[in-house]
């Protein structure tokens, strides 16, 4: 009763939903591999294509304040391949 009261006063819940899933590591891609795919040359363009492209995949692993970033290669592929440039 406390959580339909709750919830008919307006009140907020948030839902966490873990899902889990098998990666083999050799479909994670660093910085450099993305690069390669996409055909960039500049270490920080993988940042400004974050920025200037919405529907660029977004690394799946981030650790070490960004500085490490791990990509799933489907994703990348995929997404290079919906481009007009490739």
């Amino acid at each position: 009763i406390a959580t339909l009261k709750s919830i008919q006063q307006g009140a907020y819940f948030h839902i966490l939903i873990v899902v889990t899933c098998k990666i083999d590591p050799d479909d994670l891609l660093d910085v450099g591999e993305v690069q390669a795919i996409l055909g960039l040359a500049q270490p920080n363009a993988i940042s400004l294509y974050q920025r200037r492209y919405a529907d660029m995949p977004r690394p799946l692993v981030v650790r070490s304040n960004g500085k490490t970033r791990l990509w799933l290669r489907q994703e990348v592929q995929a997404w290079a391949e919906s481009r007009s440039w490739k």
